[in-house]
């Protein structure tokens, strides 16, 4: 079975049908992270042998979540973006979104703009930085509508820095796979709600809302 055929067998399990186009591009995203994973470690999940659980959790748990963007023109940006999960296909899947990801990684960093340049994706950026550097720009306070992050855990010093990105009333989306997020709340970003994504892998989206003015 292709990657494009495991692609759309595997979102349509998850209870979505994808138009053919974003199977394609999807598909295409796939195999460069394939591809460049050989030589820079980009994730940890099966992607050489395009196993299920990679597609899931890469690809399909992104797509699930395209739902909670605040809009399709919303500024997003991705913090840690690493293999491009979820940042990618997020934008494939909304492409009017203005997407800004955030690597330190260099090697990694390479890997998304040739992405970017690959799919041709417009309004999307790769700062090669930590997002703490980005902080002491004030022109980019208050200018996200969401923040998306995969996370294992976060410290609240993290979601307090983090919340200056966002406008009042923007939403910090965090993939994982476990809840932690209660204790490590701030006054600035509320929990709003735990989604699950998919059960078989545990995963679930947690969101935070930042506190209106």
């Amino acid at each position: 079975m292709s990657v494009r055929e495991k692609v759309a067998r595997r979102a349509s399990k998850a209870g979505l049908t994808l138009p053919d186009a974003l199977v394609e591009r999807l598909e295409a995203y796939f195999q460069l992270l394939r591809k460049w994973n050989r030589r820079v470690s980009l994730t940890s999940l099966p992607v050489e042998d395009a196993g299920d659980e990679a597609i899931d959790r890469l690809l399909v748990e992104p797509l699930l979540a395209a739902r909670f963007l605040p809009g399709p023109a919303a500024k997003a940006i991705d913090i840690g973006s690493g293999g491009g999960s979820p940042a990618i296909p997020l934008k494939l899947a909304a492409p009017g979104i203005s997407m800004r990801m955030v690597e330190s990684k260099t090697r990694k960093a390479a890997f998304l703009r040739e992405v970017v340049r690959a799919l041709s994706l417009s309004d999307t950026v790769v700062d090669a930085l930590r997002f703490e550097e980005l902080l002491v720009r004030p022109a980019l306070h208050e200018t996200a509508d969401v923040i998306t992050m995969r996370a294992v855990k976060v410290e609240g010093r993290t979601l307090a820095g983090l919340q200056f990105f966002l406008k009042p009333g923007g939403l910090l989306l965090l993939f994982g796979t476990r809840s932690g997020l209660a204790d490590a709340a701030t006054p600035q970003l509320i929990p709003v709600a735990t989604h699950p994504l998919l059960k078989q892998w545990g995963s679930q989206l947690e969101v935070l809302r930042k506190a209106s003015l």
